[in-house]
């Protein structure tokens, strides 16, 4: 099991539409919307690392709507 974060800035007044298309991606298990440096946060979740990364190079990052991203891959220890 692969889990990451990816902190998503979105262009101004975008927020709402990234996150409603966020929630159609299969892979992505929840999200919120942030008040600071980010304007929302996704929790991305597959089977392995390989399709984990493909879902957000892929299809969160091209999304239209944001901005910028910054991804955050959990490890097991």
């Amino acid at each position: 099991m692969a889990i990451g974060f990816v902190l998503i800035t979105t262009k101004p007044g975008q927020e709402k539409v990234v996150r409603e298309n966020l929630e159609k991606i299969d892979f992505v298990t929840s999200g919120w919307i942030l008040f600071g440096e980010y304007d929302l946060i996704a929790r991305v979740q597959a089977d392995d690392e390989f399709l984990l990364t493909r879902c957000i190079v892929e299809e969160i990052r091209p999304m239209d709507g944001i901005a910028d991203t910054k991804t955050l891959i959990g490890a097991e220890l």
